[in-house]
């Protein structure tokens, strides 16, 4: 027997509760969050009902993996929350289903008379809320998902989904890149979601570098003609087709001309071939599979969002190698000892022998001060600073080469102590930085300035750009050689010394490339083979422009031709074209995904119906296959 109580207090022990108060359910509410983590799911010390957590130092904190909360554990809620049921199930219950499930249930959900009252505006709105979602590619997200745990192209998605369901017309919005992160599959999915927006008489900026996405606009606006100080031109303005016959245009030339692939030769895979093998991958979606990695190849990682690609490629693959394989180079001609430690996310790691060293290249900053530049980064501002070390008024001056470093007192400008800026502080506004009134942004005193070089000085030589310090080193082959391939990965247009912090994603990821490429000659490794690196990029060409994916490319090729292996997480057809080997996760996202469905080389992807990457993937090669690539049946229709 089941006793009821109209009172909401027990007779017995006394308990007692208050009436049911919609913020009993938000864990933003003091009247329903947990009082040990206030909401967080997470053990945070120090975290208190006055912060939000939306404090920059907490978002430093929440990088590393949080412990959750004991007295919750991770569900955010009171236990007098947690306690009210529907259906048999908590509020917390409910959340942690994806977009996807939440929306089957919501979608079977059969209620009473009563029930029907009380849900008759709220059901439509959760339904038609959960839509939007999914009609955007998030239905593999969980509906309590912590935010900073988002990626920016889903944080962006989300905001729209908001958007989709408001209704608002006359509204100007500005997105910036919403095809990142997003799998072909779901381009036409979104933009089907930006047209109706638009049809609601909206207004939409949209920045992007997707192909289709500009295809698909009604007015394109196209600056150039190159990047940095050759840019901020207005080269043409109108649609895709007066675009593409605009001479003065990059972007109309990719799109009138687009990359036919191959660039060069596909490298075979075969039983010869060595690998790195990954036994029973256990994380997240991924469920006990067994993944090979040909090296020596340009690997990609494909597949829809959430399929688990860089839970393989950086949680497992990169953090296992990074923890093997630490410590210094071993001595020419002995293999590296590897570590011991325990492995993350799978049983078992072999192979690791054939490799020295793993780096990952992502698209942080590669400095946090001013005076980090990419001279400085890559590494030739030492062989410059030894130049001018070596002439005649610094010998008769007595200066040394640590005269030309702005990192140590001496020759640097101690006003802005060889920053180029000065900070202001500012009482209620944030910090501003101002160009140095003593040295005006050259970074060094008067007395190192007045030692010149071809009739600069080392100051004159930091705010040159890469192109013309490429010619006006062409003497001195180290140098020269790093500034060609900042040249060679369409860096042409950066100053040698512009702070690292003003550097974009893109750029900072192609200078870390450039640096790898610039540490040995590609003859030189293919000789010898002392260090085989495997290189992880978690989707390189985000924010890159159709002629920068061109560039990537090749930097890739080059870095695979030095006896390298490349493993790239990536969306872009150009890029999944060009390689050796695919590896494509799904069929879908989420728990739905964590599979390898498919791996081999693009033109065998591209004959698998059952994947959604084979699928575009047929249709791009059918149109960008090099003459000479494509089948013979292929090139008589």
């Amino acid at each position: 027997m089941t006793v009821f109580s109209t009172r909401r207090a027990c007779p017995a022990c006394g308990q007692s509760f208050a009436e049911l108060d919609p913020r009993l359910f938000s864990f933003n509410s003091r009247h329903g969050w947990c009082e040990s983590c206030y909401g967080t799911g997470v053990e945070m010390p120090g975290f208190d009902e006055q912060q939000s957590g939306e404090e920059l130092w907490w978002n430093e904190w929440y990088a590393h993996t949080p412990e959750p909360c004991g007295s919750c554990q991770g569900q955010r809620l009171n236990p007098t929350a947690l306690n009210v049921r529907f259906r048999g199930r908590s509020i917390a219950a409910l959340a942690a289903d994806s977009v996807a499930q939440s929306a089957q249930f919501f979608s079977r959900l059969r209620l009473g008379p009563r029930e029907r009252q009380i849900a008759r505006d709220l059901l439509a709105e959760i339904r038609a809320r959960l839509q939007f979602l999914e009609r955007v590619g998030l239905g593999y997200l969980q509906l309590d998902r912590a935010a900073p745990t988002l990626s920016g192209g889903e944080a962006q998605r989300i905001r729209l989904a908001a958007q989709l369901g408001s209704n608002l017309q006359g509204v100007c919005y500005v997105l910036d890149e919403p095809t990142i992160g997003l799998h072909p599959r779901d381009n036409a999915v979104l933009l089907e979601s930006l047209s109706e927006l638009t049809g609601h008489r909206n207004t939409l900026v949209v920045v992007e570098h997707d192909e289709e996405t500009i295809r698909r606009a009604d007015h394109v606006i196209d600056l150039g003609p190159e990047a940095g100080v050759r840019g901020g031109e207005l080269v043409g303005a109108g649609t895709v087709k007066q675009l593409t016959a605009n001479p003065r245009s990059t972007t109309g030339r990719f799109l009138r001309e687009p990359l036919l692939h191959p660039a060069r030769p596909h490298r075979a895979v075969n039983a010869a071939t060595p690998r790195l093998t990954l036994a029973g991958v256990t994380l997240h979606n991924i469920k006990g599979r067994d993944v090979q990695i040909p090296l020596g190849r340009l690997v990609v990682i494909t597949g829809v969002s959430g399929s688990g690609k860089s839970t393989l490629a950086r949680d497992v693959l990169y953090a296992n190698l990074r923890r093997r394989l630490s410590g210094a180079a071993p001595p020419a001609g002995r293999r590296r000892r590897t570590g011991n430690g325990a492995l993350i996310g799978c049983a078992a790691l072999e192979g690791l022998e054939q490799l020295d060293r793993v780096l990952e290249v992502d698209q942080t900053p590669i400095g946090k001060t001013p005076r980090s530049c990419p001279a400085t980064y890559i590494g030739f501002w030492d062989e410059i600073r030894r130049i001018y070390a070596g002439t005649t008024e610094a010998r008769m001056r007595g200066y040394s080469a640590s005269r030309f470093s702005f990192n140590t007192s001496g020759g640097r400008c101690e006003a802005c102590e060889g920053q180029g800026v000065r900070t202001i502080e500012m009482s209620f506004l944030p910090d501003v930085k101002v160009l140095c009134d003593v040295c005006g942004g050259r970074r060094f005193n008067a007395e190192t300035l007045a030692v010149r070089w071809r009739e600069a000085s080392i100051g004159d030589v930091l705010a040159m750009n890469v192109d013309d310090a490429a010619g006006f080193f062409a003497a001195h082959a180290r140098v020269h050689h790093a500034l060609s391939l900042l040249q060679d990965v369409g860096l042409g247009y950066l100053t040698l010394g512009q702070p690292s912090p003003t550097l974009s994603g893109g750029e900072a990821q192609r200078i870390k490339l450039v640096t790898e490429l610039s540490k040995v000659r590609d003859e030189a490794v293919r000789a010898q083979r002392a260090r085989h690196t495997l290189y992880v990029l978690d989707e390189p060409t985000v924010g890159l422009h159709m002629a920068d994916v061109e560039k990537l490319i090749q930097v890739l090729h080059r870095l695979v031709a030095a006896g390298n292996t490349v493993v790239v997480v990536e969306h872009n057809l150009d890029i999944m074209a060009e390689a050796d080997w695919i590896l494509d996760m799904g069929p879908e996202a989420g728990d739905a995904g964590g599979r390898i469905i498919a791996q081999g080389p693009p033109a065998h992807i591209a004959r698998r119906r059952h994947s959604h990457t084979g699928r575009v993937l047929e249709e791009f090669l059918r149109h960008r296959t090099r003459p000479q690539e494509r089948p013979v049946e292929a090139r008589r229709a």
